[in-house]
């Protein structure tokens, strides 16, 4: 299996991720790019930020929907489904 490098990925020597780790995942969370972790020169492994965890279904839709009118209370026109004709079978 091999590992893939851009231009664009950052490199990091093991020893120094070991010293400045905490620091480095502040930075990868923030400005959203990998950096690539070198063990005597040669990548061996990427740190990569995490994508945002996505939003629950379950109430996504609160405060999209807007009431207006009564909703209650009966209309005054008559369904078809409600005349005596539709009832007959």
């Amino acid at each position: 299996m091999t590992m893939e490098t851009t231009v664009a990925d950052r490199r990091i020597a093991a020893g120094k991720l070991k010293a400045e780790c905490l620091k480095l995942l502040d930075e990868v969370a923030a400005q959203r790019r990998p950096y690539v972790i070198t063990k005597r020169g040669k990548p061996v492994a990427r740190l990569v930020p995490l994508d945002p965890p996505s939003k629950d279904i379950f109430g996504c839709m609160k405060g999209t929907v807007r009431t207006v009118g009564d909703i209650v209370s009966p209309v005054d026109v008559e369904w078809e489904a409600d005349t005596e004709r539709s009832r007959r079978p």
